[in-house]
């Protein structure tokens, strides 16, 4: 690469917090700072989607894109070829270790399948090269069956057979380019599975076959020999009325009604959990305790727009609790935080795209530091104990066990006075916990 396409921009360094102005330097993310036992990268594994930060126009339903980007006016292999360029010099100035990517964004569909896999497999050479000579890894790769109208039922859960062959191949060929880019996760995001309507949907036979779709993904995989994680991330609607993947818990149940839970993991978003009537932290949670957590999209929404906004993530508040699921989980392992997000409309100078993800990058790793000073101090952990504490000992203990029985727990209550039930609960302090979240933030960031 010779030509620049950020000139504007040098490498951006750590500046800590002595100036309140952001700029383009990090306050908090200092990528090589050991903190909980880690390197700071290593615990957010940072990742650049290649879709929202050099495929997005800055477009929405009602108007036209603002961006303005160095590769303007190029189209076709040309254009895919300048973004590799630009992209690599982007990860370069910004720091970041990884990036992800879905098949279409990297290179332009053709006729058919063979064609378009061939551009595939001309930008993913370029890949390989500047992986060669820089740090860059890929976080995860996948298939965009939702964009083309072939997917306008579905793609795997689509009622026609040539749609579901055609979907197969498409996967078949981002499995291989896993393997080949080395990407440590393969994501499967349904963005088309599920229904608009009852009427003309048979659920059962839709599941039947996203369920098999699955199972063959991985028999190829292993196949192979890609060994990197299979995810599958929920969504509740946007653009079917009803996705089978709504969020995690029926992401995880369906996992475990077509025995996929010993095979996949969970890519959770923030910006989903929300749509589904969540937090970040539920969803993370739920997936935590079912052993499921694969990786994570970093973004957030509107709260006054009901609709996927993709914002980059600003929220201490979220961003701390988020990362506090991922401390008690001990990190992401294959997994990491992918921005899966872009600037707002107004905001479309490419100077942007480095300010917008400074402020993602730096909001989850003051968020990673308030979390490991909450999980240090036990704050939630000795509150938690103490409210459960008599599940540790007698009665409580006993139905843990499996030794009680509804006619002998009907025996221990029947004649206890309403005083003494009431006596048995205390205060779950709710308020007082929020206020010491708060503190904590305030004064680890001070």
């Amino acid at each position: 690469m010779t030509k620049s396409y950020f000139p504007n921009v040098e490498a951006v360094p750590f500046v800590g917090t002595k100036s309140l102005k952001a700029g383009l330097g990090f306050h908090y993310y200092n990528a090589d700072e050991e903190v909980g036992g880690k390197k700071m990268r290593d615990w957010l594994r940072f990742s650049v989607a290649y879709w929202h930060t050099f495929g997005q126009k800055l477009d929405d339903i009602f108007g036209d894109g603002t961006a303005i980007r160095p590769w303007d006016g190029l189209t076709g292999m040309d254009l895919a070829k300048a973004r590799v360029d630009a992209a690599f010099e982007f990860y370069d100035k910004l720091g970041v270790d990884f990036f992800c990517f879905h098949d279409r964004d990297i290179a332009p569909e053709a006729d058919t399948l063979r064609e378009t896999n061939k551009n595939i497999e001309e930008i993913t050479d370029m890949f390989v090269d500047y992986q060669k000579t820089s740090h860059m890894k890929v976080l995860w790769n996948t298939a965009n069956m939702f964009t083309n109208p072939r997917f306008v039922a579905g793609a795997a859960s689509s009622p026609f057979a040539d749609v579901f062959a055609y979907a197969a191949a498409q996967v078949k060929e981002g499995l291989d380019t896993a393997k080949k880019v080395g990407a440590e996760n393969y994501v499967f995001w349904g963005g088309r599975e599920g229904y608009e309507s009852l009427l003309n949907t048979d659920m059962k036979r839709e599941q039947d076959h996203l369920g098999r779709f699955f199972h063959m993904a991985a028999d190829y995989a292993k196949e192979i020999g890609y060994t990197g994680q299979l995810l599958l991330e929920p969504k509740p609607k946007e653009p079917m009325m009803h996705q089978y993947d709504f969020d995690a818990a029926t992401t995880i149940a369906f996992m475990k009604e077509y025995g996929l839970d010993g095979i996949y993991k969970l890519n959770l978003e923030g910006n989903h959990a929300n749509l589904a009537g969540h937090t970040y932290q539920h969803e993370i949670r739920v997936a935590r305790d079912a052993g499921l957590l694969g990786s994570l999209d970093a973004n957030q929404g509107d709260k006054l727009i009901g609709w996927d906004l993709d914002q980059f993530p600003t929220d201490l508040y979220e961003s701390t609790l988020a990362m506090y699921e991922v401390v008690e989980n001990g990190g992401l392992g294959k997994g990491g935080l992918n921005f899966d997000a872009k600037p707002r409309r107004s905001s479309f100078t490419p100077e942007d795209m480095f300010y917008a993800h400074i402020t993602g990058m730096d909001t989850f790793a003051a968020g990673l530091k308030v979390a490991l000073r909450l999980k240090q101090d036990k704050v939630f952990e000795d509150f938690i104990t103490e409210r459960y504490s008599s599940y540790d000992s007698g009665v409580g203990a006993e139905i843990e066990a499996g030794k009680q029985s509804f006619k002998t727990l009907n025996e221990l209550v029947l004649d206890k006075p309403q005083a003494a039930l009431r006596g048995a609960t205390k205060s779950g302090r709710w308020e007082e916990l929020e206020a010491t979240l708060n503190h904590y933030i305030v004064d680890t960031l001070k």
